[in-house]
């Protein structure tokens, strides 16, 4: 129930969109902007891709994922970032092959993603 509403609440908010694949869902890819010092233009933080497991490899992954790198170019997105678990060898394949890195680009340095939970 709780993951069921936050998409809702999610999309009610202008800085995210989703991109969903058939009905019933096969597929969905949301993401959500955000302004950065770093950047002129907006940061876009792919949240999920997600494709039912029984359907990969059939190219709706890649669906996905073209729109939102091209909404990027549209809209003035500098980066487009993606959080992957390390072990999720097939996610990391995935995405490297649409041109994400783990490198950062000015410094060659790997680049990390911490996180801390705060409260509940």
């Amino acid at each position: 129930e709780v993951l069921a509403a936050r998409p809702a609440r999610l999309l009610a908010a202008p800085l995210t969109t989703a991109l969903l694949v058939r009905h019933p869902a096969v597929g969905v890819a949301p993401v959500t902007r955000r302004p950065n010092v770093r950047y002129d233009g907006p940061v876009a933080l792919l949240d999920e891709l997600h494709v039912v497991p029984h359907l990969r490899g059939r190219g709706i992954g890649g669906s996905l994922m073209r729109r939102p790198l091209a909404d990027a170019v549209e809209e003035g997105v500098s980066p487009v970032e993606i959080n992957v678990d390390e072990g999720d060898t097939d996610a990391r394949r995935f995405h490297a092959r649409h041109g994400f890195t783990d490198i950062e680009p000015d410094s060659g340095d790997r680049a990390l993603y911490l996180h801390r939970e705060i409260g509940d």
